[in-house]
């Protein structure tokens, strides 16, 4: 039975055609305006307890492969396409997206209205909602009625295998020049590709690092990845970075750049529909240059931080949200948007750059 419908909170119900594995998946709806980059997008980490909407109509037609995933599973919960292509074409393609979904055990839905969807959520803001197989959507419906809150949830717990990306990405002779802790709260492996292209020795900690190991480690940096959920869950690892921030030179992305803002008293927001896909426009204030960039995100920091050490280095031009910031005094960066794409515009790589010179004024003050 390939018949099913999307189901959202606020009870509206959309009629479409299963594809994928599974009856019933349940998660936040957002959209990515993203018009490739569909298999980067499903493996994101970011992404995990959320339904995902393509707003490009077309999703699936050059396959899946080995090499463009960004973590070791899909993270999200289900999928939502307008057309579903079932015959790739592309060199690189080794199984369909309906396959890919299927192994990784993942519903999805398609030959729906995905405009009037996005039209909704931008109009309403974001909210739950469930993918559900068969003619009953009344079934979607009491379902929702018991679901948790998303912003209840601590998604970036377990959201990565630390050994696999350590034994991957980590210890090497070909990567001596800096050792850098990364702190795993959903980290896309395009960042460790990133850091060892610039011969970083990579060791990954989780969330709830002893902060002995880490200082153990000694590393010449520190960055704190982006993942997944509300950056208000993790005030436990808020107090970590806040008794190692002066200490090395820090560099946060997304959520990591959320929990380093908090760790300097900054406070955070949900925002009414997030920003995700790779063509939102961002204004680095220091050089008035605008990148278009990839993100993805569902809270952004406060613009209203009360320190005077904290100078706001970068907006998103679309809503003048925060999009960067710098400490005055320590070297310490975040960015609220993805600098290693995937998918996206890698426009904004050169941000992994101003990581490593603060490392080099770090290690010359020294």
């Amino acid at each position: 039975m390939n018949t099913g419908y999307l189901v959202l909170s606020d009870q509206s119900i959309y009629k479409g055609t299963i594809f994928g594995f599974g009856d019933i998946s349940f998660g936040e709806v957002v959209f990515n305006t993203s018009m490739t980059g569909y298999q980067e997008i499903l493996t994101d980490p970011s992404y995990r307890g959320q339904i995902v909407i393509q707003t490009y109509p077309l999703i699936g037609n050059y396959g899946i492969n080995e090499l463009t995933s960004e973590s070791n599973k899909i993270q999200v919960s289900g999928y939502v396409v307008r057309k579903h292509e079932n015959y790739p074409s592309h060199i690189s393609s080794e199984i369909s997206l309906e396959e890919f979904l299927i192994k990784e055990k993942i519903i999805g839905i398609s030959n729906i209205d995905t405009r009037a969807i996005v039209k909704k959520i931008r109009s309403e803001g974001v909210m739950n909602g469930v993918i559900v197989r068969g003619d009953n959507p009344q079934k979607g419906m009491d379902f929702l009625k018991s679901a948790p809150s998303y912003e209840t949830l601590d998604l970036a717990e377990g959201v990565s295998n630390i050994d696999i990306l350590n034994k991957k990405y980590g210890d090497s002779s070909d990567f001596s020049k800096y050792k850098i802790a990364v702190i795993d709260c959903g980290v896309k492996e395009n960042i460790l590709k990133l850091l060892n292209k610039r011969k970083c020795n990579i060791e990954i900690f989780p969330t709830d690092f002893n902060v002995q190991d880490v200082n153990e480690f000694n590393p010449d940096g520190i960055l704190i990845s982006p993942g997944p959920g509300d950056p208000k869950n993790m005030d436990f690892l808020v107090s970590k970075i806040k008794a190692i921030v002066k200490k090395y030179p820090i560099f946060g992305i997304c959520l990591g750049h959320q929990i380093l803002a908090r760790s300097f008293g900054a406070e955070t927001y949900k925002l009414k529909f997030g920003h995700r896909g790779g063509n939102q426009p961002v204004k680095d204030l220091s050089t008035n240059k605008v990148y278009i960039t990839a993100q993805n995100h569902g809270y952004a920091v406060d613009p209203n931080i009360d320190s005077n050490e904290i100078e706001i280095t970068h907006l998103n031009l679309n809503d003048d949200t925060v999009s960067g910031f710098k400490h005055k005094l320590l070297p310490v960066m975040g960015i609220q948007y993805h600098s290693e794409a995937s998918p996206g515009p890698y426009d904004s790589e050169y941000i992994f750059d101003e990581f490593i010179s603060l490392i080099e004024l770090k290690r010359n003050n020294n």
